[in-house]
């Protein structure tokens, strides 16, 4: 039996430990999770650098976790992206998110992006911070959560940060849209759940 996941909102006092999952990478060191978040050439401008401020900044004025961190035996193993659809302006201008109700962009929380360290994939990590991110909306007062996961059976790129099908599924959500053959967006309604 393996060791349980713990899942926490990330906190100023938890930001060294988002920092040690982070360089644990190339890309999320880079990143910190402003892909979705910022313009892309403010996101190549800045660098590790003026992403990691960014990420820092927005973590200390949000009114609400930017995202949850997860642990495993109090070691940091993963890291989703959860808040209010409106928080990754980037992530709206995407194909998939073409037909959605603009009015709801306040409200409806999105889940845009995963990161579970390498070794421990496929362990229930991803699922653990999908469950969490949920029951943090769902306290938030989110009538519904959503993501743009890769659809069942796609192939699998870069960009798989934002799950696969099976995962939101087996978390309660079901398919809104498929804008294409290899992305579908799926909700789960919290207000009933």
């Amino acid at each position: 039996m393996g060791s349980q996941i713990k899942v926490k909102p990330l906190t100023s006092e938890l930001i060294q430990d988002a920092e040690a999952l982070f360089a644990t990478s190339p890309e999320t060191q880079g990143c910190f999770c402003t892909w979705f978040i910022i313009p892309v050439a403010q996101y190549h401008a800045g660098g590790q650098e003026g992403n990691h401020a960014i990420f820092c900044d927005l973590m200390e004025t949000s009114d609400v976790p930017i995202g949850l961190l997860a642990y495993r035996d109090q070691e940091v193993v993963g890291w989703c992206a959860a808040g209010p659809r409106s928080r990754f302006a980037r992530a709206l201008r995407v194909p998939s998110f073409k037909g959605r109700d603009p009015a709801e962009d306040e409200s409806v929380w999105l889940v845009p992006c995963f990161y579970i360290r390498k070794d421990l994939r496929r362990g229930g990590v991803a699922r653990a911070l999908l469950e969490g991110a949920v029951d943090l909306g769902r306290r938030a007062g989110a009538p519904a959560i959503e993501g743009f996961p890769f659809a069942q059976g796609a192939k699998l790129s870069r960009e798989s940060m934002v799950g696969v099908e099976s995962l939101f599924a087996s978390c309660g959500f079901e398919v809104t849209r498929r804008p294409s053959s290899t992305r579908v967006v799926m909700r789960r309604r919290l207000d009933s759940a």
